[in-house]
């Protein structure tokens, strides 16, 4: 009686182990969701460059524009979500229209001669290449200073309670992220 409970036991603890190894193929196999679920595995990343370098410079210019009108349509859909929920008056209008001018990217014109193609590039010395880094963090700085000075405006117009708003749904965009590797352990 004794080795046929031992045995029961022993096929139930089997079966419990083989269940869930069963449960954990399936949760690894299904379709990632969450934060990460943008996350692309080799195979799939590597499939996409092929597929890129196959297309025609017309197509990958038409991937591109559709690309960029996606991205505007999610960044109208985030600034008309925060503005609802900031309930702005008609006097904070155009603070919050100045500041969402500010934050729009720069155009290409205004970028017009930055890029320089291979040959453009190896042409330059040293010293020039850092010049010429060194005048484009300019720039950048300049832009900032005046998305700083766009802040500052619609900040020192919004009541306190729009401000925590603001505040909250600005953290809640970029306050998550860390800078590690994809998944990898930081060793110190």
């Amino acid at each position: 009686m004794n080795t046929v409970r031992k045995n029961i036991v022993i096929a139930l603890a089997a079966l419990g182990i083989a269940g869930a190894s069963l449960g954990v193929q399936a949760q690894t196999a299904a379709p990632q969701e969450g934060r990460h679920a943008h996350a692309m595995s080799k195979e799939q990343r590597e499939a996409k460059r092929a597929e890129f370098r196959n297309m025609t410079p017309e197509q990958r210019q038409a991937k591109f524009a559709e690309f960029k009108a996606k991205r505007l349509e999610q960044r109208a859909a985030r600034q008309a979500k925060l503005a609802e929920s900031l309930k702005l008056t008609p006097a904070q209008q155009p603070v919050w229209q100045a500041f969402v001018a500010s934050m729009s990217p720069s155009q290409k014109g205004e970028r017009a001669g930055q890029r320089l193609g291979k040959e453009g590039r190896a042409a330059l010395t040293a010293p020039q290449r850092l010049e010429r880094r060194i005048a484009m963090q300019k720039q950048r700085t300049a832009r900032m200073e005046a998305r700083l000075s766009a802040l500052n405006s619609l900040y020192a117009a919004l009541t306190p309670e729009q401000r925590k708003v603001f505040d909250e749904q600005k953290m809640g965009r970029h306050g998550g992220r860390h800078h590690g590797g994809h998944g990898k352990m930081m060793r110190g």
